[in-house]
């Protein structure tokens, strides 16, 4: 620690130095973001469209179709997906419209793709370019295609494996079939890989949940009401669907056989894997992308990481060399070498990467797991208290705070856990939001976050405490694993033991600067759309007085990933 520093006990998280600079950058994005339609040239692709294929029980969906003009018969690249396969970019002059995501959420750093380009999907001129096929596919019930869909359902699935079947059998295809595209594009993925049509040979989930209900729906146990409704508002509108998610949202608090339901099962999946294990998306795909990494079957499963935009990074050139490096090797049988096992991303900053390496296993190999104690005067240690000590906030207004200040540099990477103690008064329950924060002297030092936020902490986790209860199989002390299954209210001055886990990152801290966690009652960040994680939003629970219990019978710490110095240096930019 450095000596003579002042920390504070008690904080307000939502309020962060650089808000109104920030805000003046979203504005700037808003009116003219960073969006790049490029008109592909005359000839260079072969179009099909709204091509009629139908599925085992009868039902007719619709694909288009884009392919090299002429040429032997090549891979072909497909995706499905809910949101209309024919709402496409165009570009006219110098004007371009594009979809209106791309302005409301901020952009960190240029996207430039076709006007053949669907939402969040492969750009078939680039691919096509590169001697494959792309298919992009209305699922069950949206767009054209006919029938009524239900997503994330099994049925999605073996709609997904006989388009993968019909595809890999047209007289342009050399009958291997691989899979890519962004969040539901992702997310599609991995219950159709897990079925196993023989045709499929590789997938490339970029950036995509595996558990609806940790990932998004309801983290840690809190009812998620804002990316959540957006969504499920949007799909509605753009798709006939049987099941509404929001309103099993609603119905099912605890995570139960519906949520299981839509559930991949990722040990099912066999075929070779890249997924993006992205550092930016901790409110959406980041923990259900490791999770995939950690749990699928196949022996050939690879993580590309960053901490970037999402679409900035999935459309550009390393990117995409990297998706057609494992393409090549999977679906033409090339000699081309393997991806790496991990390609980790390092950051000090939302605009500053220390570091880019290979590992091959995450967590890495080598991990130091460090405990950092919490403690009096607002401090983290890493020698544990002597006395039992303890720090009361009101969880509308105020939220505790503890500090480390680093006497070397040192990387962090992986997941985080914070174990705490914890009582309520005139309550039952608590709603905990934590974020683990890095600090310059008084400087926040932001990072690149989900939907777009550029001031995101490190890292982040929620719990409610009725929902502790670890599950024994797969809990570890780095990450603990709620069942969500059982709620167990607090008496009245019970003090209860949580695990909370904090989702993955890969952060540099230099000598001097600090690391700050924070734990608060409330969302850790303003509604306000132009300094705030907007969409993000958590729906209100009551406001009880909280205390945070530690000492001698009640350890409470912050675990954190260090990472040996000699790792670092053995593995160069």
């Amino acid at each position: 620690m450095a000596p003579g520093t002042a920390f504070p006990v008690l904080d307000r998280p939502w309020h962060r130095p650089g808000a109104l600079r920030y805000a003046a950058e979203r504005v700037r994005g808003t009116v003219r973001p960073p969006v790049q339609v490029i008109r592909p040239p005359a000839g260079s692709v072969v179009r099909e469209l709204d091509v009629a294929v139908p599925v085992r029980d009868g039902t007719v969906l619709r694909v288009n179709v884009y392919r090299p003009p002429t040429s032997p018969p090549v891979p072909v690249i497909l995706c499905a997906h809910p949101y209309g396969k024919d709402r496409l970019p165009s570009v006219s002059g110098r004007r371009a419209r594009f979809a209106a995501q791309y302005r409301i959420l901020h952009q960190s750093a240029p996207v430039s793709f076709s006007s053949l380009t669907s939402w969040e999907a492969p750009d078939p001129a680039w691919w096509v370019g590169h001697g494959y096929a792309v298919v992009n596919a209305d699922l069950r019930g949206a767009g054209t295609s006919g029938g009524v869909g239900s997503l994330l359902s099994d049925q999605e699935a073996r709609d997904y494996a006989d388009l993968i079947t019909w595809a890999a059998a047209q007289p342009w295809c050399n009958g291997r079939a691989g899979l890519l595209g962004v969040s539901y594009l992702a997310m599609s993925q991995y219950k159709v890989a897990g079925i196993g049509p023989p045709a499929l040979r590789a997938i490339c989930p970029w950036e995509g949940m595996t558990d609806s209900y940790r990932d998004l729906m309801r983290p840690g146990g809190l009812y998620e009401h804002g990316f959540s409704l957006v969504w499920t508002t949007m799909t509605r509108r753009a798709a006939r669907l049987a099941t509404d998610l929001g309103a099993e949202q609603r119905a099912h608090p605890l995570r139960d056989e519906w949520w299981q339901s839509i559930t991949p099962d990722l040990a099912a999946i066999e075929v070779p894997m890249l997924v993006c294990t992205s550092f930016s998306d901790n409110n959406l795909h980041s923990r259900g992308s490791f999770r995939a990494f950690e749990q699928v079957g196949s022996p050939e499963k690879f993580a590309y990481t960053h901490r970037g935009g999402k679409w900035a990074t999935f459309y550009s050139e390393p990117a995409r060399t990297a998706q057609l490096s494992f393409f090549d090797r999977y679906l033409r049988e090339q000699d081309s070498p393997a991806p790496p096992r991990v390609r980790l991303e390092v950051r000090e900053s939302r605009t500053h990467i220390d570091q880019v390496r290979t590992e091959d296993t995450w967590p890495l190999a080598g991990t130091h797991w460090r405990a950092l104690h919490l403690g009096p005067a607002g401090r983290l240690s890493s020698q544990p208290p002597g006395a039992p000590g303890t720090v009361t906030f009101p969880t509308r207004w105020r939220a505790a705070a503890f500090t480390y200040t680093f006497t070397e540099d040192a990387e962090l990477t992986g997941p985080m856990a914070l174990r705490t103690w914890v009582s309520v008064d005139r309550g039952d329950d608590v709603d905990l939001y934590v974020g683990v924060e890095k600090w310059r002297g008084r400087r926040y030092v932001g990072f690149e976050g989900s939907y777009g936020f550029g001031r995101d902490r490190v890292t982040s986790g929620w719990q409610r405490a009725s929902l502790r209860r670890l599950d024994a199989r797969t809990s570890t002390d780095a990450e603990p694993v709620p069942t969500f299954c059982t709620r167990e209210v607090l008496a009245p001055g019970e003090v209860v033991c949580l695990d909370i886990a904090l989702g993955p990152s890969a952060t540099l801290f230099r000598t001097g600067e600090s690391l700050r966690l924070v734990v608060a009652g409330r969302w850790l960040w303003p509604r306000n759309p132009l300094t705030g994680q907007f969409p993000a939003h958590f729906r209100g629970s009551p406001h009880p007085r909280c205390t945070l219990h530690w000492g001698p019978q009640r350890p409470g710490r912050l675990l954190v990933p260090v990472i040996p110095p000699h790792r670092r240096r053995s593995q160069p930019r």
